[in-house]
């Protein structure tokens, strides 16, 4: 392929000077409030979905993660009405639904652009799953676009999950495809690579914010997909109309991960593998090894063993309750409708980040 050098002469580049915020760039602004006890926030919601389908739950879900989202994930997660996208593979799904059927309100099938999900699609008979999620790290394809609509024919019913976007472009495209829910964030996850790699991205407060509005105009929501740090950034999030709140990292490490606790610095210290699905190691382990023509877009890492996951939920759902009393707020959409945000140079102090026992 070759350019005119006339013609490069004219390209105009767009910068979009606005700008853009991440969850480390505000803070919740707190008021007065009625709310006497955290234990007086219920953060259970019931939604209705363009689909005809009602869902009630905490509207927090894991990334559909080989690493995070198992079945004994699902188990754990169940018992605080929070989602498991279980891993890749129609199977994975139905063995889990078989087993526990009063649990399959709180899990989702999960599905690529892969010959063995679209061979999943064409051939199943089962009924329409609860959460159907369609997962790719490109939501803008034309294909996927397509996929989108086979998948709601085929489970008419299903909440259907689709994404990654991050614009107000890509909302209204997967909304005309069919979903329920449009996944929002690229880049912004732990284990993703693809700002350094490819150069793409959104700065993923930012891209809540404006995907929440042009969803909220189409009768959809959103679900806001990494770049969750710390517990107070589930909050945010719901403050900027995430209908749901998907996080990886947060969830892995843990006993029901299923991974292999191994011993690090000379077996003073407790690791689990955790990795990225477009990294080298989730390529090899379920694509056959890396392609030429593309680069890993993923991290594998050993994060701290934490033993089980429910001290973590704990943190995170307290996080959100706390979060709520601060506002005046006795349940999430209490949250949206109250919280305000404000720009700051710094969240948290640090001084002694590397001293906690």
């Amino acid at each position: 392929m070759t350019f005119d050098l006339c013609v490069l002469l004219f390209v105009i580049m767009i910068v979009n000077y606005e700008p853009k915020l991440d969850y480390s760039d505000v803070l919740i602004v707190p008021k007065t409030s009625e709310v006497k006890s955290r234990k007086d926030v219920s953060l259970t919601v019931e939604t209705a979905f363009k689909c005809g389908s009602k869902w009630s739950g905490v509207p927090i879900m894991t990334a559909n993660m080989s690493t995070v989202s198992t079945h004994e994930m699902a188990l754990a997660l169940s018992e605080y009405e929070m989602v498991t996208c279980l891993r890749k593979g129609g199977e994975y799904y139905v063995t889990f639904a078989t087993a526990y059927p009063e649990k399959e309100k709180y899990v989702s099938l999960t599905l690529g652009l892969d010959a063995d999900s679209k061979l999943f699609v064409d051939t199943a008979t089962i009924k329409d799953p609860t959460f159907v999620c369609v997962d790719v790290a490109n939501g803008y394809m034309i294909e996927f676009h397509n996929f989108i609509k086979k998948v709601r024919d085929k489970w008419p019913t299903s909440i259907l999950i689709a994404g990654n976007v991050v614009t107000q472009e890509g909302v209204e495209e997967l909304s005309k495809a069919g979903a329920d829910l449009v996944k929002v964030g690229i880049g912004s996850g732990s284990m993703c690579l693809t700002r350094r790699v490819a150069g793409v991205g959104y700065p993923q407060l930012s891209a809540v914010i404006e995907c929440a509005e042009t969803a909220a105009a189409l009768g959809i929501g959103i679900v806001s997909d990494g770049g969750i740090v710390h517990p107070g950034d589930f909050a945010k999030s719901f403050v900027a109309g995430s209908a749901f709140v998907m996080a990886g990292g947060v969830f892995a490490g843990h006993d029901e991960c299923g991974g292999e606790i191994r011993h690090s610095n000379n077996n003073a210290s407790l690791t689990m593998l955790h990795y990225g699905m477009s990294s080298k190691t989730a390529n090899e382990r379920y694509n056959g090894g890396l392609k030429d023509y593309r680069a890993s877009e993923g991290r594998t890492v050993e994060v701290p063993y934490r033993g089980s996951v429910h001290h973590t939920v704990q943190e995170i759902l307290g996080g959100l309750r706390s979060a709520c009393s601060y506002v005046g707020a006795f349940n999430l959409p209490d949250l949206y409708s109250r919280g305000t945000m404000v720009k700051v140079n710094r969240t948290i102090n640090t001084i002694f980040e590397n001293h906690e026992i």
